[in-house]
């Protein structure tokens, strides 16, 4: 379980990884990111928290992973 000073809102995380807010919403919390895994609702609702520890370690991840991976939802990868 992560410390609560390890959760971000979505403006705080695009400082820090320098993309905008709208493209952390739309195109990395769809397909990179895994809900409780990257990202919680707190109390189910709409606002969207997100667990730094765990995404820098996917970003550093990437970095030693093979050019052609898949990311699956399940934090595995598809070598196709």
């Amino acid at each position: 379980m992560p410390d609560y000073t390890d959760l971000i809102t979505a403006d705080e995380l695009a400082k820090r990884i320098r993309f905008s807010k709208h493209y952390i919403s739309t195109s990395l919390r769809d397909s990179v990111f895994v809900e409780g895994k990257h990202y919680i609702r707190p109390f189910g609702r709409r606002n969207v928290l997100y667990i730094w520890p765990a995404i820098e370690k996917e970003m550093f991840a990437y970095r030693d992973r093979p050019h052609a991976v898949i990311p699956m939802a399940g934090g595995k990868v598809c070598r196709g």
